[in-house]
């Protein structure tokens, strides 16, 4: 299984650059990016909801989940 971050769809529908919304949302560029190619861990519930909110959108439209064919490594 793998969580999918949307986060650059969301940017492009928005026309938003990353350095903006790391401005609006109070986080670093550093952490944004590891959001955005998908390579974080977790994200605290704060930091989704201040970006729905920054990028008016459902968390759904952030995150997907994907199923993948090694479920049983």
């Amino acid at each position: 299984m793998a969580i999918v971050v949307n986060l650059d769809v969301m940017l492009a529908k928005r026309k938003m650059r990353l350095s903006e919304l790391a401005d609006k949302v109070g986080i670093t560029m550093a952490n944004l990016s590891i959001l955005k190619t998908g390579k974080a861990k977790a994200i605290r519930f704060s930091t989704l909801n201040k970006l729905c909110e920054v990028l008016e959108c459902q968390p759904a439209d952030l995150l997907e989940y994907t199923e993948t064919e090694d479920r049983d490594k």
